[in-house]
């Protein structure tokens, strides 16, 4: 039994529409069908959950409901004309809508949950018309009848141990089960949303939760490529990857999957497989617990920029018992996070995300670094890029580093700073974010051209 999932991209249009159910016909195995809201038809256009956030959040303020009312029913009426599909399914997406705006508005956070939960559970509904239209036996199943259970954590929920075995029982089903992604149910019947790739995080559980054979994850592209297609013309796609390759990438900058989101069928042993809707034969990129470890040292680059460097220096910090603890504990009373520490006998930089820091903050933090450590010097880098390399099979592999240190010789890209993880799966260097660009395509072109 496979789990498959489609991202909002996928399910826009009734055109595309047509593409998914033919997926779901080439494959027996495919059974379970995870959905997002509709997504953008084009650049211009708008996902459907932005309205549904715009509807619920004048339904809060008491403003009148009927232009965002509106534009959220010709979204789907539009997908339903394109499929010919009986126009009821629209006056029940509406009795829904209307339902959510009688809620109550005392709590705001839930009430607004409901109503971008509706994005999937209303086109879950609809597609599964569709498919039982089209000769494809579909039920469309709300997570509360399945026993998706959450906490009680709006925006941020977090899957209930007992909901793996609730959902069980799914593999039983004949039909193709149609599942809305992004949202559970607490204890109490509340509806909560997941955090970022909350779609993803449905599929993931589903997949856990039936022991599926693979989770597949349809979107926009062939494959995951090794590095960003906006920098790099025509990159190479990725084959296979590890869960841990995908993780280091995803939070190194990767955005076509959220790392944590796929959780659930990493913990089971899953392997993820990436498809690509609109061309369903391209092998796409697999995501497995191990794989086979070609000549190939790096599998990916990727990069991301907002970040600020804190470097401090201070003769013999090496033998200052307690220097660590307190430099953290700075931070800790400015609520401040960090995202890597590499140091040196003397010295050692600090990385932060830029947008913590504001220029008063800034201020007091280096008073503090530089009086209460009695530090020879401190100084804050701006606009910084980490770039990321990323392969199982640098730990075995002579010489990495020393090509990715003459691509950036090469190209005049000054490093601010290097950081290699003990497992030896990843290198991050620190560029200025206006050579970030030309940092990836010069270790595109030093690693895979």
């Amino acid at each position: 039994m496979n789990v498959i999932k489609f991202g909002g991209s996928s399910l826009a249009s009734g055109e595309q529409l047509k593409k998914v159910l033919q997926i779901i016909k080439d494959d027996p195995n495919r059974k379970i069908v995870v959905v997002s809201a509709p997504g953008k038809r084009s650049s211009e256009d708008e996902k459907v959950t932005d309205l549904l956030i715009n509807l619920g959040t004048a339904a809060l303020e008491g403003q009148d409901l009927q232009r965002d009312m509106e534009k959220v029913l010709s979204r789907y009426r539009t997908i339903a004309e394109e499929l010919n599909l009986d126009l009821a399914i629209i006056d029940e997406i509406k009795a829904n809508l209307l339902m959510f705006t009688a809620g109550n508005k005392k709590t705001p956070d839930y009430y607004l949950d409901a109503f971008k939960a509706s994005g999937e559970d209303n086109n879950a509904k609809l597609i599964a018309a569709y498919f039982n239209k089209e000769g494809v036996p579909a039920r469309y199943i709300n997570p509360k009848e399945a026993g998706l259970f959450v906490t009680n954590e709006p925006g941020n929920a977090q899957i209930l141990t007992e909901s793996y075995s609730n959902l069980y029982p799914l593999r039983e089903t004949e039909e193709v089960i149609i599942f809305p992604g992004f949202f559970g149910y607490t204890k109490t019947g509340k509806i909560c949303t997941f955090s970022r790739g909350g779609s993803d995080i449905t599929g993931a559980i589903l997949a856990n939760g039936v022991q599926a054979s693979v989770y597949e994850n349809f979107t926009d592209v062939d494959a995951i490529y090794v590095a960003n297609p906006t920098v790099v013309m025509n990159p190479c796609g990725i084959k296979e990857l590890t869960y841990r390759e995908m993780r280091e990438l995803s939070y190194a900058g990767f955005s076509v999957l959220h790392d944590e989101a796929l959780y659930p069928a990493f913990k089971q042993g899953i392997p993820v497989q990436i498809k690509n809707t609109n061309n369903p034969k391209a092998p796409g990129t697999s995501i497995l617990k191990k794989r086979q470890l070609a000549d190939q040292d790096v599998v990916g680059i990727a990069s991301s920029t907002g970040f600020c460097s804190i470097y401090i220096e201070k003769y013999l910090m090496n033998r200052e018992i307690g220097f660590g603890r307190r430099v953290l504990e700075i931070l800790e009373d400015q609520k401040l996070s960090y995202e890597h520490m590499p140091s040196g006998i003397d010295d050692l930089t600090i990385i932060l995300r830029d947008n913590q820091l504001s220029k008063e903050g800034e201020k007091v933090l280096l008073n503090r670094l530089k009086n209460e450590l009695c530090a020879d010097s401190v100084v804050v880098e701006r606009d910084l890029a980490l770039i990321m390399i990323v392969g199982e099979g640098m730990r075995r592999k002579i010489g990495t580093m020393s090509k990715a240190a003459t691509a950036f010789a090469e190209n005049h890209i000054n490093i601010e700073m290097i950081n290699q993880g003990a497992s030896e799966v990843s290198v991050m260097f620190g560029v200025s974010a206006a050579q970030e660009q030309l940092a990836v395509k010069a270790l595109y072109h030093a690693f895979f051209e």
